[in-house]
This record gives structure tokens, C-alpha cells and sequence, in this order.
């Protein structure tokens, strides 16, 4: 487990280690959840442009996968981990590529902002995986994930777990979903 960690350590200084000033900001944007709501609202008008009534079906589920997701991470495992995030380890004082002294809370592992990106990601691609350029969801989650790393608040591997638990819950609550829509509603 130490080698994983030491690893973890090294992929993470390399990666916040590509830092340019004219990106900092940027990074710190796509991090924002806030700076998302109208990209949220035009794929919930899609899901309801789509299945019409019965879009309250995928709806709920995608609610449902984010709200599992994220209990998982934040509810649970951050606090019974207690790993410290890069920003907040008293050892990495220094060291890290903070921007605007955006520090996070004191535990991060795992990445919620990971977790929830990629339950959505699967969730919208499973959901309308017809469209060939669907896919660009997963690149939408990867610079998500990646600019926790970049403001020095996760590890990689703190992003990779977030990722795979997301990815679990997206594509559990799409596969009931659309067993429900395919049992009660076709």
C-alpha cells in the first residue's frame, strides 16, 4: 500500500506540476459547480425534449445516481478515510500549486466532483449512446477530474476512485431506469 501512495504522490506533483499562469483561472472555472448549471439545465431539457412525460424516469435516476455517488464519497468515505488532500497535508506545505488559496476541505479521498462527473457522464452516454459524439462526456469528466489535481485538492488516485464509484452508480441507476421505463412505460 506505501508503493501505491509513494505513486500516488509522484503522478500527482507531475501533473500539478503542469501549471501556466493563463490556466490557473480556467481550471479553477471548469472545478466550480456553479459554472455548470446551464450546461445541467440544457441536458435536463434534452431528457425532457426526448421522453417527454416519461423523463421524470431518467431524471430521477440520474438525480438518484449523483445523490448515491456523492454520499458514498463525502458522506462516508472521506471521513473514514481521513486522507489528507494535497493542499491540507502539513508534509506537502509549500510544495502544492494552489490557485486563489482554494484549499478544499481537510479530507479528500475520494474526489466527489470526480464521482459525480462521471456517474453523469455514463448515466447521459448509456442514455443516448445513438449519437456518435455522446462520448465527449467522458473528455467533459476527465478535465473535471483533472483540475482537482491541477489545484493541488486531489490526488490521482483520489479522482480514479471518485471516477470507477461514479461510473458504478451512473450506470446502475441508467440500467434501472430504463428497465422501468422498458417494464411500466413502453
Amino acid at each position: 500500500m506505501d508503493l501505491i501512495i509513494e505513486l500516488d504522490k509522484s503522478l500527482f506533483f507531475f501533473l500539478n506540476g503542469l501549471n501556466t499562469p493563463w490556466l490557473d483561472q480556467v481550471m479553477f472555472w471548469i472545478s466550480d459547480k456553479k459554472i455548470w448549471i446551464p450546461f445541467y439545465v440544457l441536458i435536463a431539457y434534452w431528457i425532457v425534449k426526448t421522453y417527454k412525460w416519461k423523463s421524470i424516469i431518467y431524471l430521477l435516476g440520474v438525480g438518484l445516481a449523483i445523490t448515491f455517488t456523492d454520499q458514498v464519497i463525502s458522506g462516508f468515505m472521506k471521513g473514514y478515510f481521513e486522507r489528507f488532500r494535497p493542499s491540507r497535508d502539513p508534509e506537502l506545505e509549500g510544495l502544492v500549486h494552489i490557485v486563489n488559496d482554494y484549499r478544499g476541505g481537510k479530507y479528500g479521498f475520494a474526489s466527489s466532483h470526480s464521482g459525480n462527473a462521471f456517474a453523469l457522464a455514463i448515466f447521459i452516454f448509456m442514455l443516448f449512446r445513438e449519437y456518435k459524439w455522446i462520448g465527449l462526456m467522458f473528455v467533459w469528466a476527465t478535465i473535471v477530474a483533472y483540475s482537482r489535481v491541477y489545484l493541488g485538492v486531489h490526488y490521482p488516485g483520489d479522482i480514479l476512485v471518485g471516477g470507477i464509484i461514479g461510473l458504478g452508480f451512473g450506470y446502475l441507476f441508467q440500467h434501472l431506469s430504463r428497465k422501468v421505463h422498458t417494464k411500466y412505460f413502453s
